[in-house]
């Protein structure tokens, strides 16, 4: 049987309806953002920009999540890690009847300027850019220092960019924004497509869904899937938590490093468990006296 002739209403739909992205992200069953992805909350977004990679990876892969990491970027603000949750974006090269499609629905759309802007033009405050750029620098340069200028006005966590960026030393004096990509180059981006918004994209050797909580540290990018997130922080506190106490202790002189840096035997264990409640009836104390004096201030 022949197909039929495509409908002359045909779009591509580059920004999917919320719908679209719930379903693709069904497994959290917490609350979502406008256009669909999940909302991780502000708290666990916070407390996962804390952690170290090493901890988001290793609770990751105990969850059998083994693709989530890619590093080997350029960074430009390595002392100042953020954590986000994703807008992703996948680019592809161009085709002029793909690029035409493409243009016609940011037209219906009523979009403005280049395709590269019009996710930035839609990102909300705490997002995270995740763009598949394909690798490409020389001509994929998704953003330079004015559109690094929307993306810190917007209130964006920072961005991560498997392709290029230009304007180099107008974003490198831009401290409240961190970017992750493969170069720096002067060319203008160009011969490039937009084709989706908050789909699934590789970035690397990492699947990304629109959502995902982005940690971009010093080390690299790893993507949490929003309904690990709260584990994920629940895990490296956790983590934390114990390697202070037993550095505490090998500092006194109560344990040596082959006692701590191995499962800890059963005394150790209990040390560990009151040490920690200790410290948990400290810090609540510590609430309490600051809340008085904030009261007297007030």
């Amino acid at each position: 049987r022949r197909a039929g002739r495509p409908s002359a209403g045909f779009s591509m739909q580059i920004f999917p309806s919320p719908a679209s992205v719930a379903a693709l992200t069904a497994q959290w069953t917490g609350p979502r953002l406008a256009d669909g992805r999940p909302c991780v909350a502000d708290d666990v977004v916070r407390r996962l920009a804390r952690i170290t990679t090493e901890e988001a990876w290793a609770y990751l892969r105990r969850r059998d999540f083994r693709w989530q990491f890619e590093g080997r970027w350029l960074n430009t603000n390595p002392q100042r890690p953020f954590a986000g949750r994703a807008v992703t974006v996948r680019m592809t090269p161009a085709r002029p009847d793909l690029q035409a499609l493409a243009a016609r629905e940011g037209a219906r759309t009523g979009q403005t300027g280049g395709q590269n802007s019009w996710p930035i033009d839609n990102l909300q405050p705490g997002d995270a850019l995740v763009v598949d750029m394909y690798g490409k620098v020389q001509d994929g340069t998704f953003v330079g220092d004015n559109l690094a200028s929307t993306l810190q006005a917007r209130g964006a966590a920072g961005a991560v960019i498997d392709g290029g960026i230009r304007d180099y030393q107008g974003i490198g004096r831009m401290p409240e924004l961190t970017i992750l990509c493969r170069g720096v180059d002067p060319t203008a981006i160009q011969d490039a497509t937009l084709v989706g918004v908050n789909g699934p994209v590789r970035i690397g050797q990492a699947t990304v869904l629109p959502g995902d909580v982005v940690l971009g540290t010093a080390t690299g990018a790893i993507f949490v899937p929003a309904f690990l997130a709260q584990e994920t922080v629940a895990y490296a506190e956790d983590v934390q938590s114990r390697d202070r106490f037993g550095q505490l202790r090998i500092a006194a002189g109560v344990y040596g490093a082959g006692d701590i840096d191995r499962a800890w035997a059963e005394p150790i264990e209990a040390d560990y468990q009151q040490w920690l409640q200790a410290e948990k009836t400290q810090d609540a104390g510590s609430a309490q006296r600051q809340g008085r004096k904030e009261g007297h201030e007030d």
